[in-house]
């Protein structure tokens, strides 16, 4: 895990969790399978707009840790948050 942070630059993962969110929430046409790879080219492009539009390894493992783990944090942001629902809807009422 060590060597994945060190490359997620937190502007970019912030940016990528916003659009992502936007992505899926307003462009319900698009499918949800296609989100983390266009997140992953996002972060590529952010991460070599901020290092001058410079290329090298550093910046694309950079950018698509980034866009990636946006994809993770916000999945792990929803289970957080709707965990507690989803447990209780998951009962199917066995107990009674």
């Amino acid at each position: 895990m060590e060597i994945l942070e060190q490359y997620i630059i937190l502007i970019v993962m912030a940016v990528c969790v916003g659009v992502g969110f936007i992505l899926k929430h307003t462009f319900t046409a698009l499918p949800n399978r296609y989100i983390p790879l266009i997140l992953a080219v996002l972060g590529i492009v952010l991460n070599s707009w901020m290092n001058a539009w410079a290329w090298d390894i550093e910046i694309l493992v950079g950018g698509i840790a980034s866009g990636l783990m946006a994809v993770g944090a916000f999945e792990f942001g929803k289970q957080l948050f709707k965990g507690k629902t989803a447990e209780e809807g998951n009962d199917n009422g066995a107990d009674t």
